[in-house]
């Protein structure tokens, strides 16, 4: 599984449409562990875009903060979840957090 996390600063960027950055992280389910972790930088923000282009990058679930509902809308689309709510954290701790069932929707950080 790959989740999708969008970052800044080496945390959980709270604002999903606006974030430079996401850490990629391959977890293995069974095992209950990270496999890899690499940062890559987003295209260009424009309304859509992002959903399409994680989905390229092979994204099974997007861990964020806020998201606006036509980027959740899309996300489903392409069959990726997606989980907000999320806390500020660092990229493998949020995975490992979701990992032990410890994360799930919470409050969407995001009022659009």
């Amino acid at each position: 599984m790959r989740i999708a996390i969008p970052v800044s600063e080496g945390k959980l960027d709270p604002h999903f449409g606006h974030c430079k950055h996401f850490a990629l992280v391959d977890v293995d389910l069974d095992e209950k562990k990270i496999t890899n972790n690499e940062t890559v930088d987003a295209p260009a923000h424009e309304p859509g875009v992002l959903p399409a282009w994680l989905a390229e990058q092979g994204a099974n679930l997007v861990l964020a903060g806020g998201m606006g509902n036509m980027a959740i809308q899309i996300f489903a689309k392409h069959g990726v979840e997606v989980i907000v709510g999320a806390p500020s954290l660092d990229p493998e701790s949020l995975a490992l957090s979701y990992l032990a069932g410890e994360i799930g929707a919470g409050s969407n950080a995001c009022d659009h």
